[in-house]
């Protein structure tokens, strides 16, 4: 056996084992979880772009594949309904292969209709999937509890050795793709051109990515979301923020660089925050709280726009004023695996009792402890976003700052330096900057 079918072998047991742990106390007998069906332009027949249920592509590694449903019971050997039409229009799937196969029966579904019939009817089973209506003519009413998914969202924060090595690989292909990118903004390329470069050297379709690149020169790096590519590079190329990730076997990486044009106070701001970064690293532990990380980071920001002579105010009193806020209006970071912003990181247990953030910082994502084998991204940022400056500008402290400076570093949008981190049991493995200092 390949290390990744043993790997996969043991991930199916880790999985096996926490169905057996959940289901039972919840009153169910197995799981049917359904991949998911195309979805339709408005009176048309061009399906968007499709991606598998992630509860289904967590157990098997076809995270495209439609119309197909896994049954998973206590033990139980697992049972994939693959959807395989006879179709002329468009190439049929065929009948899977690979190093995971042998660990499933395989039923080969080849309409809908017989997808239907052979499906489990009734029962003690929990439907999970988009499909409610599937469930109703399969005489399932539990689709989609509560319950059940808090359970499954809370087990997914923590990974097994294959998703660990898939999360790996996922960083290894998207770091290609960010050094040919870079390169590209150093050549004077538009947003467009750096992109196709990205996808070429990941060798990934638009379509495969895990979620639309984030390319930005120069003021657009200021969208924390910026989601269009200009044809037209700009005549002068001050900065470069990219936020880009692959997809390797249904898990996601989500790398964020930033570059300076020129040499000046932008690029060592982008030091500054690149050494804050590597610094909190070393507070990444299990039993570490990601909300105290979060403020950690903060206090970091206001040291760096004190040192730099963008505010004076102390480091507490920039918190308590909401200045560095302004600076770094988003989480530090997320839950990372089968969603790029995986799920479970807002919750107090199992159970789903909520976990909230703090009200002064409502965007942060992830309120857990850390735990070992969790892989989260580590993100902070520091931008001169336009809206929130108008607002600083009309509040109290707004004397703090001086705008001359501010205003000599807008054109350059600002900077996010994100990477993939795996909590073990002595500190953490950085996927990202591991990626980056094998290439």
């Amino acid at each position: 056996m390949t290390d990744i079918d043993t790997s996969y072998a043991r991930h199916l047991q880790m999985l096996q084992r926490q169905l057996e742990e959940v289901l039972p106390s919840l009153g169910y007998d197995g799981l049917l979880l359904f991949s998911g069906s195309p979805r339709y332009r408005f009176q048309d027949d061009q399906a968007a772009p499709f991606v598998a249920n992630p509860h289904f592509k967590r157990w098997v590694p076809l995270p495209r594949q439609v119309d197909c449903a896994l049954l998973v019971r206590p033990h139980q050997r697992p049972l994939l309904y693959h959807y395989d039409p006879v179709d002329f229009w468009h190439l049929p799937a065929g009948r899977p292969e690979g190093f995971w196969t042998r660990h499933f029966d395989i039923v080969e579904m080849h309409s809908r209709e017989e997808l239907e019939r052979s499906l489990p009817h009734g029962g003690h089973l929990a439907f999970i999937g988009e499909e409610a209506a599937l469930a109703e003519r399969l005489g399932i009413e539990a689709v989609n509890p509560t319950p059940v998914l808090s359970a499954l969202n809370w087990q997914r924060a923590v990974k097994s050795g294959y998703e660990l090595e898939c999360l790996r690989e996922a960083n290894r292909v998207a770091v290609a793709g960010h050094r040919a990118a870079e390169a590209a903004f150093r050549g004077g390329e538009s947003e467009f051109g750096i992109h196709q470069a990205y996808l070429a050297a990941t060798g990934a379709r638009e379509t495969e990515l895990p979620y639309s690149s984030i390319v930005g020169l120069n003021t657009h790096a200021a969208v924390l979301h910026y989601q269009h590519l200009d044809r037209q590079p700009p005549a002068r190329p001050l900065s470069f923020l990219l936020d880009a990730g692959v997809e390797v076997r249904g898990y996601a990486s989500d790398i964020t660089r930033t570059y300076s044009g020129e040499s000046g106070l932008f690029g060592e701001l982008i030091d500054a925050l690149d050494a804050a970064q590597r610094n909190l690293l070393e507070q990444v532990r299990p039993g570490q709280g990601f909300t105290s990380l979060h403020l950690s980071m903060h206090r970091a920001l206001a040291r760096i726009l004190r040192d730099f002579g963008l505010v004076d105010m102390s480091e507490e009193g920039q918190l308590e004023s909401g200045i560095t806020s302004t600076f770094f209006p988003h989480g530090l970071g997320h839950l990372l695996g089968l969603q790029v912003h995986d799920v479970g990181g807002l919750q107090a247990d199992p159970a789903g009792t909520p976990a909230p953030p703090p009200l002064s910082h409502p965007f942060l994502r992830l309120t857990r402890s850390l735990e070992t084998d969790m892989v989260v991204t580590v993100e902070p940022g520091l931008y001169f976003i336009e809206p929130l400056l108008a607002r600083l500008a009309e509040a109290p402290h707004r004397g703090a700052v001086d705008w001359a400076k501010v205003d000599a570093l807008r054109p350059y949008g600002g900077i996010r330096i994100e990477d993939n981190v795996r909590v073990t049991p002595a500190g953490c493995e950085n996927f990202t900057r591991d990626a980056f200092q094998a290439g």
